[in-house]
C-alpha cells in the first residue's frame, strides 16, 4: 500500500498525520513568505490538503480581536467565499482574482501566529477524532452554511461583532481539522447563539423606534 492510501481516511479524504500541529503550520507559513507581505492566494498555495481547514483559521483568527475594526471585514468576504464553497461540495478552495490578490502583511501573520499559538495548543490538546461524520460529506454542507452565516455577521459594522462569530468559525475549523464533530457542533452552537442574539436585538430596536415615530 502506498503513502498516500496510507495517509487517507475512509473517505479518500487526506487524514491528519500524528505529529501535524496547527499553531506550528501557521509559524511555518511565515518562515516560508519571501517578502513583507504576501497574498490570500499565495497563503492557500501552501495549505496543500489541509486547504479549507487551515485558510478558514487563518482567516477568522483576526476576527477574535476584540475591537479590531478594518481586518475583520476585509477577511469576511473571503471567509464567506471560502464557506460558501463547503456548502456547494467542492473538494479545493478556490479565490476569484481580486479576493486571491488580497495581501496580508508577513510581520501581522507572525504576530498573529505567536498571539493564538497558546489557544490552539489547548484545542489542539482536548481535540480528537470523534464523531468525524460531521466533518465530512454530506454533514460538512451544513457546516459550510452556518459558516457562511458566521462570515455575513462578520460583515456588521458594529462594535465587537466580529469577535464571537470569529471564535465560532476557529472553533469549526480546529473541528474540520481535527476530524472532530464535538469542536464542530460547539462552534456552530456559538455562532448560531450569536446570530439569534443580533436577530432579536435587530427586532428589538426595529420595535422601539416604530413604537418612538408612532407606527
Amino acid at each position: 500500500m502506498s503513502e498516500a492510501q496510507l495517509n487517507q481516511d475512509p473517505d479518500g479524504m487526506p487524514a491528519q498525520t500524528e505529529d501535524f500541529a496547527i499553531s506550528q503550520r501557521l509559524h511555518q507559513l511565515v518562515e516560508e513568505a519571501e517578502g513583507p507581505s504576501v497574498t490570500l492566494g499565495w497563503v492557500m498555495s501552501r495549505l496543500h490538503e489541509q486547504a479549507f481547514g487551515l485558510f478558514l483559521l487563518i482567516l477568522a483568527l483576526p476576527c477574535c480581536i476584540p475591537f479590531l475594526y478594518g481586518i475583520p471585514q476585509v477577511v469576511a468576504l473571503p471567509l464567506m467565499f471560502v464557506s460558501a464553497q463547503i456548502l456547494i461540495g467542492r473538494q479545493t478552495p478556490w479565490l476569484p482574482e481580486r479576493l486571491s490578490a488580497r495581501e496580508v502583511k508577513t510581520e501581522g501573520l507572525s504576530s498573529l501566529a505567536t498571539r493564538a499559538e497558546p489557544w490552539l495548543h489547548r484545542i489542539e490538546g482536548i481535540s480528537r477524532p470523534r464523531l468525524s461524520a460531521l466533518t465530512r460529506a454530506p454533514a460538512d454542507r451544513l457546516v459550510g452554511l452556518a459558516l457562511v452565516l458566521f462570515s455575513a455577521s462578520i460583515l456588521v459594522p458594529l462594535p465587537s461583532t466580529n469577535t464571537v462569530p470569529g471564535f465560532a468559525v476557529v472553533i469549526v475549523a480546529m473541528g474540520l481539522l481535527q476530524r472532530d464533530g464535538i469542536l464542530v457542533i460547539l462552534g456552530t452552537i456559538l455562532g448560531t447563539a450569536w446570530i439569534g442574539t443580533l436577530l432579536f436585538a435587530g427586532a428589538t430596536v426595529i420595535s422601539l423606534l416604530k413604537s418612538w415615530i408612532g407606527l
